[in-house]
């Protein structure tokens, strides 16, 4: 499966989070006494039920605590990887009969797609693969980071280049992973790039396709993109850049985002790291900051500020249409500005 995954560009995290679930449902098997390769549809019922019933370890080290469950929503995904799990290994010829995969899917006609959905010309698309199991799941907010409380962000990081990654991240709706993948060549931060065999104007970063980083960051992205950036963000690498040569004066490292505090020194910053650094800002801030927050504080931004949808989807570098479609919400202010505004206008007409 992880295989199929990296050959469909998913990302590593992808991969750790897919494999942790199926770890989950084999352990479980194993305990049980059943055969995986033959779960019937009885079984991975009991299973569904399972995932919202059995109390989760308790985050304490001394295991006290008020017990804790799966949501529906992280059970629902635990539950369609499982089954995807399954579909795979038939298709592959890994001990699964197909007839077993088949049980926990059925064919659904969409009779409204979602927005990008390709139905074909004579719609023969639109009848899809639907999971047989699933759970209800209520929709859950839109979460960004307040574009206000990004200065907080920053000034709470604590050191260039912290606060680069911050402002980064907050303009350019870079992943993660992107952000750690870079390396310095990607930075064209002139005016005019010519010099650099570029012939793109204006600030810029280059996010380029999957590299073998010694941090282990990935790019999601299937095709490279670049992301225009504004003069705050190149104000803040070139603090950052200043540090970097103070603290490394024999700096090796072609990543643009390595240890500079600790040991050891010079090495690519990981995702670990960055967690830690967000988990930092959070506690010192009481704003909830984690990078892909930021990626949609950035997309918010561009709705907000009237760029055309498909400009964001290029920026962001979504390959569908469809990706774009949690971050066009409406908010309870846009709602409320919608109403008062045609309640005027009738009143206008009276």
């Amino acid at each position: 499966m992880s295989r199929g995954l990296r050959a469909a560009d998913r990302s590593v995290n992808t991969e750790r989070v897919y494999a942790g679930r199926v770890a989950l449902f084999l352990g479980l098997c194993a305990a049980s006494g059943l055969d995986w390769t033959r779960v019937s549809l009885g079984q991975m019922v009991g299973f569904k039920r399972w995932l919202v019933e059995a109390p989760l370890p308790s985050r304490r080290r001394d295991g006290t605590g008020p017990a804790r469950f799966r949501s529906p929503g992280s059970a629902d995904a635990v539950l369609g990887t499982v089954c995807e799990f399954l579909r795979f290994c038939a298709n592959q010829g890994l001990g699964v009969p197909v007839e077993v995969a088949r049980r926990f899917y059925e064919p659904r006609y969409l009779r409204h797609p979602p927005a990008g959905f390709e139905t074909g010309e004579d719609g023969q698309f639109r009848t899809v693969r639907s999971r047989l199991l699933a759970f209800t799941v209520a929709e859950q907010p839109y979460e960004f980071v307040d574009p206000a409380r990004v200065p907080l962000l920053v000034n709470a990081a604590g050191n260039p280049r912290d606060r680069f990654l911050v402002v980064l991240l907050a303009v350019t709706g870079l992943r993660i992973g992107e952000a750690l993948g870079l390396h310095r060549c990607d930075m064209h931060l002139l005016s005019d790039s010519r010099l650099l065999g570029c012939p793109i104007p204006g600030p810029h970063v280059h996010v380029l396709r999957r590299r073998d980083n010694t941090n282990g960051a990935l790019v999601k992205t299937r095709k490279p993109r670049t992301v225009p950036v504004t003069p705050d963000v190149v104000d803040h690498y070139a603090d950052y850049t200043y540090e970097r040569a103070r603290l490394l004066p024999d700096d090796g490292s072609d990543l643009v985002f390595v240890n500079l505090y600790r040991p050891p020194l010079g090495e690519g910053m990981t995702y670990p790291n960055a967690k830690e650094m967000f988990d930092r800002l959070t506690t010192a801030t009481g704003t909830t900051a984690r990078p892909h927050l930021l990626r949609h504080t950035a997309a918010t931004t561009m709705r907000k500020a009237g760029v055309a949808r498909d400009a964001i989807q290029a920026v962001l570098g979504h390959v569908s249409p469809a990706s774009m479609q949690p971050y066009l919400h409406t908010d309870e202010a846009e709602k409320r500005a919608a109403v008062e505004q045609s309640a005027a206008w009738a009143a206008a007409q009276r």
